[in-house]
Formats: structure tokens, C-alpha cells, sequence
């Protein structure tokens, strides 16, 4: 650890971090004691902001291990050293978004029913089983890093990391994919969108952090290494939008999907302009120019087109998920139905201060969580700079 960056500043982010956990269970105990009616949701927008950070973080952490996989499992050597913070970054992020998930839901302490009542035919049950196997096989896959005798076993466990986060990104997309309730989101195009979306988000925080952990040790990425993972992203974030895309399409060719697709593409006031602006423009478009135009790749533009890319993913995930049910649901096909209730009658939701802090919460816990990881361990990338630049520059 570079002298600059001594204990003081070690406490002073974690207590940073500490202090945005406890604003995070103050909102929780806020809402739990007051009911959800001091948030923006009600009976129709029953998932709010807070399973906007929370998808994020669940998606991310598995696509932030998709680091350690290229090293571990398919032999690149760029990769190999950042294996170790790619697993802590997992576990970190997905404790992060699950603490979210759990505190926003209500009641978190029946969880304990869920684990002991278990209802096979539920995809929600599906995904208890998975989050807990993701953080044995990943606990167990960062055990073969560290321990020199148990690595000979890092591949295989590497392995098992890799077939269990695609299974564990497939259950979240089928969580919306098994949701025929909402007309939105019934699409057998969310699974395997999920898995590519987990890509392109996972790398971009994973560039963003060590970005912050190079810095703080005053040291610098090679340039060829920083050049291959940018290319990464880039192929990364364009296959996201291309599955995007063809998510969209594929429900403009139903008929009954035309209105909910004129609803977030044209018509739906927030949810469009975060959709071309925030995630088509902003996350998509403008990280590919920073990362594959000539004249303005460097550090700094990949550092910003992660953070961009991270900023269009919240701006996708509240368009997929809020404003798939702020749209009507079409209970009688054919007819227009309307009551006192407000079916038929585009829902109404604005974010209060209860779920942005909730949210933050979950991220200041996976703050906490990957800082005092990198304290206590060596999870800083050790390149061998003379046969890792002349492999990166090879395949460059």
C-alpha cells in the first residue's frame, strides 16, 4: 500500500461507507415503520427505485466475475491477476444488492419462511438456492486463489463459477421473462439479454474500481492492458444493445405489444427520454465513440465511458422495470376498461428520499465490504509487465 494512502484514509472511506449502511437501514426501518405510502410506489409500481440499484447490483456481480473467468477458465494471462478482485467485487456487490432487495420488499425478517417453506414452482424460490450457491462457489473459487496448495484446483472451481453466475443472470431475467401478469416483460429475450447486459455492466465497474485502487497507489495501468479491456467493454456494450434492440422489435411485431412499445419508445414522457437519452445516447453510443475512436482512447475516456456505461444501465433498468408497470395492464383484450382503482390508466411514480437512500445504502454496503476486503488482502492486480505487454500488444 502506497504511504499516501495510509489508515487515515482506509477510515476515512470506511466510514464513509459505513455511514451511507446506516442511512440505507434508516430509511428501511423509516419505511417499514411508516408503510411504503412514504415512497413513490403503490399498488401498480410495487417495485420502485430501490429494485432499480438492487437489479443493478445482482446483474453487475455477476458480470464483474466474468473477469475472473477469462483468466481462470479460458487462460488469459491480462486477466489472471485480477481474478482475486474480481470474486471479492462479486460478493461484495451481490450482498449490496440483496440487502436492498430484502429491506425494500417488507417484512425482510420472514425471509426465514422462504428458506423453510421452499415452493419449487417459484422462480423467486429458484433465485434463494441461486444467490446462496453464488456466494459458496465464489467464497470457495477466491480459497483456490490464495491458498498455493489449492491451485490446481482454481480452474475447476473457476468453472463452476462460470456455469453457476450464467445459471444465477438466467433466473433474474426469468424473474421478469415468468412475469405474465405484466405484458411488459413476458419475453423469452430476457434471459440471455440479462447474461450479455451482466457483461457489459460487471467490467464497467470492475475498470471503475481498479481505476480507484491504481490511483491510490500511484500507479498506472499498462497501456496495452488498459487498450484490450476497453475493447472488451466496447464489444460488451454493443452487444447489449443489440439484444436491447431486438428485445424491442420483437414485441413491435405483436400487435397487442404496440402500445406498450409506443408507450417507452414515443409517448411515455421520463421513461423515453431515459431510454434514448440516458441508456441509447448516454450509456451506449457515446462509451462506444470514447472507447474505439483513435484519438480519444486513453485512461481517462475509458474511465468515463464505464461510468457512463454504469449510468445507463440505472437509466435502462428504470425504464424496463417501473415502466413496465406503470403501463396498463390488458385485462380485457379488445375493450377499454376503467374504474375507480385506475385501471386502464397510465400509474403514476415519482421517487422519494426514502428509496434513493435505501439504494445508496446497498452500494455503501458494497463499498464497505470490497474496501476492507482490499485492506485485509492482497486483491491488488500484480502484473508481470514483460510478458503481459507483449501478450497484450500481440493481440492488440
Amino acid at each position: 500500500m502506497n504511504p499516501k494512502f495510509g489508515p487515515g484514509h482506509f477510515y476515512a472511506l470506511l466510514s464513509l461507507g459505513l455511514l451511507l449502511v446506516l442511512v440505507g437501514l434508516g430509511s428501511a426501518h423509516y419505511m417499514e415503520s411508516h408503510g411504503h405510502i412514504v415512497t413513490g410506489m403503490n399498488n401498480h409500481v410495487v417495485w420502485g427505485l430501490p429494485h432499480v440499484f438492487a437489479i443493478f447490483m445482482i446483474v453487475a456481480a455477476s458480470g464483474v466475475l466474468n473477469v475472473a473467468s477469462i483468466g481462470s477458465v479460458f487462460g488469459q494471462p491480462v486477466y489472471k491477476p485480477r481474478a482475486p478482485l474480481s470474486g471479492l467485487l462479486c460478493l461484495a456487490m451481490l450482498a449490496g444488492g440483496l440487502m436492498v432487495l430484502m429491506l425494500d420488499l417488507g417484512r425482510p425478517e420472514r425471509l426465514i419462511v422462504a428458506a423453510t417453506h421452499y415452493n419449487p414452482r417459484s422462480v423467486f424460490a429458484w433465485n434463494v438456492l441461486l444467490y446462496s450457491g453464488m456466494f459458496a462457489i465464489v467464497a470457495l473459487y477466491l480459497w483456490t486463489m490464495f491458498e498455493r496448495s489449492m491451485n490446481r484446483h482454481s480452474k475447476a472451481a473457476g468453472v463452476a463459477a462460470l456455469i453457476w453466475r450464467f445459471v444465477l443472470t438466467t433466473g433474474t431475467g426469468l424473474i421478469f421473462g415468468f412475469l405474465v401478469a405484466r405484458q411488459a416483460y413476458a419475453s423469452a429475450l430476457l434471459a440471455p439479454l440479462f447474461i450479455v447486459l451482466s457483461f457489459a455492466w460487471g467490467l464497467a465497474v470492475f475498470l471503475i474500481v481498479q481505476w480507484a485502487m491504481y490511483a491510490w497507489n500511484q500507479q498506472q495501468l499498462d497501456p496495452a492492458i488498459q487498450r484490450r479491456m476497453a475493447r472488451l467493454l466496447g464489444l460488451f456494450v454493443a452487444a447489449a444493445f443489440y439484444l436491447v434492440v431486438v428485445y424491442h422489435l420483437t414485441n413491435l411485431y405483436f400487435a397487442r405489444q404496440a402500445a406498450f412499445e409506443a408507450f417507452i419508445l414515443r409517448d411515455g414522457g421520463v421513461y423515453p427520454l431515459l431510454l434514448w437519452g440516458g441508456y441509447a445516447a448516454a450509456g451506449t453510443l457515446l462509451p462506444l465513440l470514447l472507447l474505439f475512436h483513435p484519438r480519444l482512447g486513453g485512461p481517462r475516456a475509458t474511465l468515463l465511458a464505464a461510468a457512463l456505461v454504469v449510468a445507463g444501465a440505472l437509466a435502462w433498468l428504470y425504464v424496463f422495470i417501473i415502466g413496465g408497470q406503470a403501463f396498463p395492464l390488458e385485462i380485457f383484450p379488445g375493450h377499454v376498461a376503467s374504474s375507480s382503482f385506475g385501471d386502464g390508466a397510465i400509474a403514476h411514480y415519482v421517487p422519494r428520499w426514502p428509496e434513493w437512500l435505501l439504494g445508496l445504502g446497498g452500494i455503501g454496503a458494497a463499498f464497505v465490504l470490497t474496501t476492507i476486503g482490499v485492506r485485509v488482502l492482497d486483491f491488488m492486480p500484480q502484473d508481470d509487465f514483460a510478458t503481459l505487454k507483449a501478450d497484450a500488444k500481440g493481440a492488440a
